[in-house]
């Protein structure tokens, strides 16, 4: 097998590569919005028939809510599970779209050749360059590398409801010997990175309830409670002067870094100054004991994520509110517990909750932290693999952000999974105008190409 044959097909069919693409994305794959529903089966079906022209066994298998694509082919060597998500977020607000967000474009940036569009980036970009290093090797040798399933998600922007009793119901079939994940980036944009660190989410929405319906404050102000003010005083009581969250228990599970991925993380050199700079800010505002990178990658978090209630409109109205409202959500690490913590958040809020109000709760899903280890071998063999494609040294990192798969991988299946992806920081993922740089994903292929070599020598 000449890798090097491999690299150049890659090479020769980017611009096909590219157009796939653009027709992946014209699809407005939007989970969490049932008018986009067909939409998403649709998505489905594409990646359905695509992976078959790879010679895969593919199907989009139904779910109570959209469809997940499982798909089996090759065989010999070590059995690799590809994952990745179809759907994508909504594009709200429109108007700060510079144009239609399902309608791809290549253009040229001070930065080079970028690919916009919603979900250029975060995840049909990145699914599909392992497909397009599947391709190009299937063109090169009319085989595939080795035993791979394939499974993509159409739910992950919204909560996953579907996919633990999927997982568990085709436990036996997803199994295999490690799971492979596209949904990260590089470092700082330019050091290809192994995520082995991802938090967990847990989110919770409050609605306390004061009087049974809105009242004039000239009337009962000052007699009567204000839902929104004991919300308020709860919300901030969450952290102290510290930063330190101060619901009980919260800490449980929480462990300390490794000596040896804190010094790799210090080697780094992550200039938080920078960090904070590019939005306006200074000062890191997490718990003070801990250096930013931790805060970020290995430290839970407490974050409010919006708070509403009483009038909000244009104008003024003197109005004391029956209901105030707050969605939180938590960033988790280690072993901490996501229900545990639901179970104590909500008694803790509950507590501080007078007599004259009522208090309700509706969770909106909850993972576990992912840490994966590194003693397989295949892990060094991917970082050597992806220092040689892009000439800087690959490190392992943490990740901010939560890809509950991850742990699910570990919890339901049994099996590690290694997290690499090729995103930049300024891909605006979520954001109006989401990119993905052609580089990267072009780059991307070729890493992937790079990673399967080394995995099945």
């Amino acid at each position: 097998m000449s890798l090097s044959s491999i690299l150049n097909r890659i090479d020769e069919d980017l611009p096909q590569a590219l157009d796939r693409l653009m027709d992946l994305l014209r699809i407005p794959s939007i989970s969490t919005d049932p008018e986009f529903k067909a939409d998403c089966a649709r998505a489905a079906d594409w990646l359905v028939a695509d992976l078959r022209t790879l010679g895969f066994d593919a199907a989009s298998r139904p779910t109570p809510g959209h469809p997940m694509v499982v798909a089996h082919g090759g065989e010999g060597g070590p059995h690799l599970l590809f994952y990745g998500h179809y759907d994508v977020q909504p594009v709200d607000p429109l108007s700060l779209w510079d144009r239609d967000p399902f309608d791809p474009e290549i253009q040229d940036s001070p930065k080079g050749r970028v690919i916009r569009a919603r979900g250029a980036s975060d995840d049909k970009g990145q699914l599909m360059t392992f497909l397009e290093a599947l391709r190009a090797w299937k063109a090169e040798y009319g085989t595939l590398p080795c035993r791979l399933t394939i499974f993509l998600e159409g739910e992950e922007e919204s909560g996953s409801p579907s996919l633990i009793p999927f997982m568990k119901e085709n436990a036996q079939e997803l199994t295999a010997d490690i799971a492979l994940i596209c949904d990260t980036g590089l470092f700082e944009d330019t050091s290809p990175a192994i995520v082995t660190m991802l938090r967990g989410l847990l989110g919770e929405e409050i609605t306390i309830t004061g009087p049974n319906k809105d009242l004039h404050s000239g009337m009962y102000g000052g007699a009567a409670i204000n839902p929104i003010r004991v919300l308020s005083r709860i919300l901030g009581n969450m952290h102290d002067d510290t930063g330190r969250i101060t619901v009980p228990h919260f800490y449980d599970g929480v462990t300390e870094l490794p000596d040896a991925i804190r010094s790799q993380w210090q080697a780094l050199a992550f200039d938080h100054a920078k960090f904070l700079g590019d939005v306006g800010l200074s000062i890191p505002a997490g718990e003070q004991d801990r250096t930013p990178l931790e805060m970020i990658w290995s430290r839970p978090t407490a974050e409010i994520n919006g708070i509403w209630g009483g009038y909000t409109g244009n104008g003024f109205k003197t109005v004391l509110p029956s209901k105030a409202h707050a969605k939180v959500s938590f960033r988790l690490v280690g072993e901490q517990d996501p229900f545990a913590i639901r179970e104590n958040f909500r008694a803790w809020v509950s507590e501080q909750v007078p007599e004259d109000c009522t208090v309700e709760f509706h969770g909106h899903g909850a993972g576990p932290a992912g840490i994966m280890s590194i003693d397989d071998p295949a892990f060094e063999a991917a970082r050597a693999a992806l220092t040689e494609e892009w000439g800087r040294p690959a490190a392992y990192v943490g990740c901010g952000g939560s890809i509950p798969i991850a742990g699910y991988f570990q919890t339901i299946l049994g099996m590690d999974a290694m997290l690499l992806g090729f995103g930049r920081d300024d891909d605006q993922i979520h954001s109006p105008n989401e990119k993905y740089d052609v580089e990267c994903f072009h780059k991307g292929i070729r890493s992937w190409a790079r990673v399967l070599a080394k995995l099945t020598a």
